[in-house]
């Protein structure tokens, strides 16, 4: 018989791509994994992985396996949902990874609400890029995340995970003062492909949204200064360092004496948020108010 605890290894070994990368992910030995990989091809009379120099890939009978583990996976989280929810479910601890700016904008809202309407539950915060939160859900490292679309993101359709849509917003173009453009009420972005530029590292969701806009308007962003930090991109913005595409709710709030900001001519880059939880979760009786608080929170900004 087949172990569930397997099928998770299993997942995760196909998610990280190696097992070095996927035992750390479930805080186990390299040896562990490999150990309960070969048990579970042992169980199944099948190859699952192949190695390489490059990490592990599942082979074809691995990844027939990864798409029933996916659905057992999802069966169990409903099951602990269900048995949660009769023993009332309305005390507990429920972990939520977002990044910087999500926590100030939906994260803190929905915990003063459940404060009120859900005080046994009691939400602890950890902050993650959004492309490292998913992982971290999967892994069962947190119960949500606030996480933002991006190249490679999992579809909405994944068979991992329930998406709930918070909000989406558009980026602006931030100048220094003594920018050609700093007189313009809009400003298109094919009209920055001379200047030098400023975002965040490869590998962070907003760099990709960036990266995008500019390949839509038909040139590749000379990026000379790298920074997740949106204050301190706009602060080399004001040193006349380069220019910028910041997500509107990252500058509220913050000194833009020094900077011109614009708003996009035409299409503007977007950043689209949403919550996500392991599949067949949603229901759980502590996580379900959480999804809510946070879907309200979003919906109070408009």
């Amino acid at each position: 018989m087949i172990e569930a605890r397997r099928l998770h290894i299993l997942r995760a070994v196909a998610d990280h791509r190696t097992v070095t990368a996927a035992a750390a992910a479930l805080y186990l030995t390299p040896s562990a994994v490999s150990q309960q990989l070969a048990a579970l091809e042992q169980e199944t009379g099948h190859r699952l992985v192949e190695r390489s120099a490059r990490g592990v890939r599942l082979t074809a009978a691995g990844d027939i396996l990864l798409t029933h583990a996916n659905a057992v996976l999802a069966q169990l989280e409903r099951a602990e949902s269900e048995l949660a929810a009769y023993g009332s479910g309305e005390a507990g601890t429920v972990t939520v990874a977002a990044f910087a700016t999500g926590i100030g904008l939906v994260v803190a809202p929905a915990l003063t609400e459940l404060a009120r309407t859900a005080p046994g539950i009691r939400v602890r915060v950890q902050d993650a890029e959004g492309d490292a939160s998913l992982l971290m859900v999967l892994d069962r490292q947190v119960d949500v995340a606030v996480a933002v679309e991006y190249r490679g993101a999992p579809r909405a359709d994944d068979p991992r995970l329930t998406r709930v849509p918070l909000y989406a917003e558009p980026f602006d173009a931030v100048l220094p003062p003594g920018h050609r453009l700093a007189d313009e009420a809009q400003v298109a972005v094919a009209d920055l492909a001379g200047d030098d530029w400023i975002g965040p590292y490869p590998g962070n969701p907003c760099h990709d949204v960036v990266v995008l806009a500019c390949e839509y308007a038909g040139f590749e962003p000379r990026l000379e200064h790298s920074s997740d930090d949106f204050r301190a991109v706009v602060s080399l913005a004001s040193a006349a360092a380069g220019v910028a595409l910041v997500p509107r709710s990252a500058l509220r709030d913050m000194d833009l004496t020094g900077v011109v900001v614009r708003p996009v001519d035409g299409v503007a880059p977007t950043r689209r948020v949403f919550a996500a939880v392991r599949r067949g979760a949603g229901e759980h009786p502590l996580l379900r108010p959480v999804l809510a608080a946070l879907r309200e929170a979003a919906e109070a900004q408009g």
